[in-house]
């Protein structure tokens, strides 16, 4: 069973604590700035099944940027380049490489989701904003949280169009078949030495989240690197936002090659649900993802030990979970499968988590050693351990 450092009352009297100034009714949906939006839409099409939704450029008299929405499920991700020299998204690509600048936040009043986040601190991003069209108006409103991220609070219920004014429907004949994912399970931010627990105070006192998982330096360690982490998450447990600082280790440790890279802190990794982790996954090294290195023959033979009551539960084929390299954990309330890309960019820094859960509302804390080896192995061919 996982070694969890948990509050001693359950979940959800956790989740009580949770303040609801802030009603979070999900993610509705993550901005990419990118270098060259049509090629990134190409992409996440063909390598993670996304399917052509909506766009803005040019052709619908957007002279500043372009952006491609693509959307599988409940998700959907949003790739904008800069079409100007002096726009703000090329110092943003210098700096940070392609990377996430929005994680936006559906919300059912954005003007009271702004006020209330920054008359307790938030700074603001963009002031509420009403965009109309034909088919109604939605409004938005941005803050910063951690490095140059923003939250923005969108509030649709008076819209009908495809996306947001300003975007059309965008047809394509090419659209590869969905590998299953659902929605986000969570994002996972890194920030640098000694921030955590600023950040954690900024989620708890200007967006009225709680703390409910927390790791430390001895939980998620190996022979090299630490780093320390905590979860948090929203009331109704929709929204949730590790935040992972780095720890004092023999090497450098995953976060500080991030932070190096990134210039700063950001999003690490995004975190998606299938119902079918064996197909997806199999689905998305068919079209070319590349997954962090299979744990060892040790790690799945101790599954059954570490499992302990929730094997009589357990439906999976180990040796299936083995030869695609997927790890499986359990808590108190059940087990989850899961499994991590390599970078998907040249700089190590954006990757993805493919998670199923199965009753655990745990992160996997059983296989951060296995997971942080493989990491570690993927460093040291890039000389950055």
């Amino acid at each position: 069973m996982s070694d969890i450092k948990n509050v001693e009352y359950g979940l959800e009297k956790i989740f009580e604590g949770a303040q609801d100034f802030l009603p979070l009714l999900g993610t509705d949906y993550v901005e990419f700035i990118v270098g060259n939006a049509k090629q990134a839409a190409h992409f996440y099409k063909t390598a993670f099944g996304f399917q052509s939704h909506a766009y803005k450029g040019l052709e619908t008299g957007c002279k500043e940027f372009a952006s491609y929405v693509l959307k599988q499920d409940k998700i959907r991700i949003v790739l904008t380049t800069p079409l100007t020299e002096d726009s703000w998204m090329n110092k943003h690509i210098a700096k940070h490489g392609d990377g996430v600048k929005v994680v936006a936040l559906w919300v059912d009043d954005a003007k009271k989701s702004w006020e209330e986040t920054t008359k307790r601190g938030a700074k603001s991003y963009m002031e509420p904003i009403v965009e109309k069209d034909e088919h109604g108006e939605v409004v938005r409103a941005g803050i910063y949280t951690y490095g140059e991220t923003v939250h923005m609070f969108v509030e649709r219920k008076n819209y009908t169009g495809v996306f947001l004014p300003g975007y059309e429907k965008w047809e394509s004949d090419y659209n590869p078949e969905p590998v299953g994912l659902k929605f986000i399970d969570h994002m996972v931010g890194n920030v640098g030495w000694n921030e955590m627990n600023t950040w954690v105070k900024f989620y708890e006192d200007v967006m009225g989240f709680v703390n409910f998982l927390s790791f430390d330096d001895k939980q998620i360690t190996t022979e090299y690197s630490a780093l320390m982490s905590k979860v948090m998450s929203n009331g109704n447990g929709r929204i949730k936002f590790p935040i992972n600082e780095p720890a004092e280790g023999k090497k450098k440790s995953q976060i500080e090659e991030y932070i190096d890279f990134y210039n700063g802190p950001g999003v690490q990794h995004i975190a998606v649900a299938t119902n079918d982790i064996i197909d997806t996954v199999a689905k998305m090294r068919a079209r070319g993802i590349e997954f962090l290195s299979t744990p060892p023959e040790e790690y799945y033979k101790a599954v059954p030990g570490r499992l302990q009551e929730h094997n009589h539960e357990l439906g999976e084929d180990i040796e299936k979970l083995k030869s695609l390299g997927i790890m499986i954990d359990a808590d108190e309330e059940g087990y989850l499968l899961q499994i991590f890309t390599k970078p998907i960019e040249d700089r190590p820094t954006l990757f993805f988590e493919i998670i199923q859960r199965m009753g655990a509302r745990g992160f996997g804390a059983g296989n951060f050693k296995a997971l942080f080896e493989s990491i570690e192995r993927e460093q040291e061919k890039r000389g950055t351990l």
